[in-house]
């Protein structure tokens, strides 16, 4: 009575295929370029933002020194609150432009990243599904153990 080894034909059977996993390896190199990329975008924004939040805080200040001055009359108090105000206003419709300035430039070059990582995951995907559908026919038409070459993914 002979016994099968399952095990050993299914590790025979696998031997058969060919596993590539050079592709594994590009494609974390590729998500790792892209991080790198997204990182530098974000970094950028936060340093802009920040140096003009500074920026704002700074100009602000400075004017509200001349609102904290003595005055000589009581109306000048009010006069001197009231142009503040109104260049606060001026200024934080001036910055706030500019904060979307910031964001508009963080929208398009993440979009330009985006676009090119698909693109070229694309790209790649179907060079690998080409090289793995010829390497399948030729295994499974020989019979033959194929070790693929490299593929970028």
């Amino acid at each position: 009575m002979a016994s099968t080894d399952y095990a050993q034909m299914m590790k025979d059977m696998m031997s058969n295929f060919p596993v590539d996993t050079s592709s594994v390896e590009n494609l974390a190199k590729s998500q790792a370029a892209l991080a790198e990329k997204m990182s530098a975008v974000a970094i950028e924004a936060a340093q802009k933002s920040t140096e003009l939040s500074a920026r704002w805080m700074q100009d602000t200040l400075s004017k509200l020194s001349t609102v904290t001055q003595v005055k000589a009359e009581p109306a000048d108090y009010a006069k001197s609150v009231t142009d503040f105000v109104s260049t606060s206003a001026e200024a934080a419709a001036e910055h706030m432009a500019a904060f979307a300035e910031i964001a508009k430039r963080v929208q398009t070059e993440t979009l330009e990243l985006l676009m090119a990582a698909g693109k070229d995951m694309s790209e790649d995907m179907t060079a690998a599904a080409r090289k793995a559908t010829a390497d399948m026919t030729t295994a499974a038409t020989n019979g033959v153990k194929v070790t693929s070459t490299s593929t970028n993914v």
